[in-house]
């Protein structure tokens, strides 16, 4: 059908950008009040060792869930504790308790409301059906243009993505509670509210506590996708080991995620009726606990300083001493770390988070003309988007300008000796590549990019094949990490490969296992290695498993980048 394609992606676009522009100061606000909180949380589970920690957890789930849990609860804290995760451990438990926080406010009362009216449930529902279908990646996008990088975008989406079993549950729990006890109430002239408290909350509180305790653990299955996004905490270790096939780390992170999992849900489940309640009355335990919690959040309130003296005038300070960078496991941010090892940059943080989010707070920021710092590279179409310079790096922890190298399995040769030529002759400059990178940001599809570009150098793509035996329907396998650079020239070459009678397939993967696919024959090939300093871990770790063919673009950059209205020319200057 020749229909044309609805711009509803367009759509979308405008509506998030005004909302982003019509409501900043609100974003602006909640963004603080949510990380207050969040502070608050992790200063009152941070007070003191972490032994005080783990024991106040192991006596409220023993008191709970009976005395085994309560010695598993012990063992696994402490292991988590001796692993090294306990720092993110307390983080990843504040999210899930903040998440949860938001989820009960918000989502009972709409629950009851739903409940009570119909034109409300009837409202709700689909809505409540579209937030529990929607990827949870997809509720990153627009939290990270309203909130910016960190942990609040990570926040916001995980109490989107968990609210629905809460609000569900309640709507349920109050729908069930008897006609007989309602017309009882009503009999005995019991006001509106006084039927709710008295009569259906008490009676559907199981059935809330149910809906609370699945939103816990979906709030907790979000942690790996909100690190994505820059939020701290356990779900960072586990993208940072898969960045990197850190398998060991990788194990360690996840099975401390399993431990607290464990743990929430069963002081969750048995929060209403412990197990012990005939021993010591909950009133009791839950008033020590409240008053415990109280007054330390108090006490840190007060006695908590500023770790650092910020000049108000100062880049530090407006930028509050944060870099942006991207994934955890690419080797600009092990640049990034070094530059501010080499520059003495003691107050400075780099934010962890994907290329995407990078890119997000760059242009929310460009925007509105403040100032950011983002670990940046090119080619790269936001320079041709945007103003934008390189610090001067004179320690050059950087390194020098760099090379993008072909490479691909071994055997490939023998195998599909035509592809393997392609590839080995596939060379082109950043002025080629910057061409198709702009194409795809305006939302051109990156297979039309590719052969928009082929058609317009047809010469430069001669270059490529001569001499290379046309290929059978041979299957290639091409890997390649999601970055704007990677996508142009592998969406480019996989069509010069098709053009010349392959069957090419290309698979998007993180840095590591793109290496490690090529390195164990998974992959056929990738036309991506940065080196020699971005990707040169990786390039060490395998280099014996596959065949480095050479550079395919001369004249990239890695380094420090800003806004070009920013008064500010060398990494020395951020001191």
């Amino acid at each position: 059908m020749n229909v044309p394609k609805i711009p509803l992606g367009d759509w979308v676009d405008v509506l998030v950008k005004w909302v982003t522009i019509a409501f900043a100061g609100f974003f602006a606000f909640l963004t603080t009040v949510i990380e207050s909180l969040l502070n608050i949380i992790v200063d009152v589970l941070s007070v003191g060792p972490p032994i005080i920690l783990i024991i106040i957890l192991t006596l409220l789930v023993a008191y709970t869930s009976r005395w085994p849990l309560g010695i598993f609860t012990l063992i696994s804290l402490l292991l988590i504790d001796n692993l090294g995760y306990w720092e993110s451990s307390v983080q990843t438990i504040a999210i899930v308790l903040l998440s949860g926080l938001l989820t009960i406010i918000i989502g009972i009362p709409v629950g009851i409301w739903s409940a009570q009216r119909n034109t409300v449930h009837r409202i709700v529902t689909p809505i409540l059906d579209f937030m529990q279908t929607m990827p949870a990646f997809v509720y990153l996008i627009p939290s990270i243009l309203f909130f910016g990088i960190g942990v609040v975008p990570g926040i916001i989406a995980s109490f989107i993505f968990a609210i629905a079993p809460t609000i569900r549950m309640t709507n349920l729990g109050i729908k069930e509670v008897p006609n007989d006890l309602i017309e009882a109430a009503d009999a005995f002239g019991s006001s509106n509210s006084q039927k709710l408290f008295k009569v259906q909350v008490p009676i559907a509180t199981p059935t809330i506590m149910a809906g609370v305790n699945q939103s816990i653990m979906l709030a907790l299955s979000m942690v790996v996708t909100a690190s994505l996004v820059g939020a701290p905490g356990l779900g960072a270790d586990v993208y940072r080991a898969v960045s990197q096939i850190d398998v060991g780390r990788g194990f360690e992170a996840g099975l401390s995620i399993v431990f607290i999992a464990v743990i929430l849900d069963r002081i969750s489940q048995n929060l209403r009726n412990p197990v012990y309640e005939n021993m010591i009355k909950k009133k009791i335990v839950f008033s020590i606990l409240a008053v415990l919690i109280i007054v330390t959040a108090i006490v840190t309130g007060i006695t908590k300083e500023t770790a650092v003296n910020k000049d108000d005038n100062s880049i530090g300070a407006q930028t509050d001493y944060r870099m942006i960078g991207i994934e955890p496991g690419a080797g600009i941010m092990a640049q990034a770390n070094k530059a501010i090892k080499d520059y003495k940059l003691d107050n400075w943080q780099l934010a962890e988070g994907s290329s995407a989010a990078m890119v997000a707070e760059l242009k929310k920021a460009y925007d509105h003309k403040k100032p950011i710092i983002v670990t940046g590279w090119a080619p790269h179409w936001m320079f041709s988007t945007y103003d934008l310079k390189f610090l001067k790096d004179p320690k050059k922890s950087f390194g020098a300008v760099e090379e993008i190298h072909t490479i691909v399995r071994k055997g490939l040769k023998q195998d599909a000796p035509g592809a393997y030529t392609i590839l080995d002759q596939f060379n082109w400059k950043p002025a080629d590549i910057e061409k198709v990178m702009v194409d795809i940001k305006d939302r051109m599809d990156p297979a039309d990019t590719a052969k928009k570009w082929i058609t317009a150098n047809k010469d430069k793509v001669a270059q490529w094949t001569n001499g290379a035996e046309a290929g059978n329907g041979e299957k290639i396998k091409l890997a390649y990490v999601a970055w704007d650079t990677e996508i142009a020239s592998s969406n480019v070459i996989a069509q010069v490969l098709k053009q010349n009678g392959y069957e090419v397939r290309l698979s998007q993967v993180e840095v590591g296992p793109m290496f490690a696919g090529v390195a164990n024959g998974s992959a056929d090939g990738m036309v991506a290695a940065w080196l020699p300093s971005t990707h040169n871990e990786y390039y060490k770790k395998y280099k014996d498993d596959f065949v480095d063919l050479g550079i395919n673009l001369n004249g990239t950059k890695n380094g420090l980048v800003v806004p070009k209205y920013m008064d500010i020319d060398s990494i020395e200057d951020l001191k």
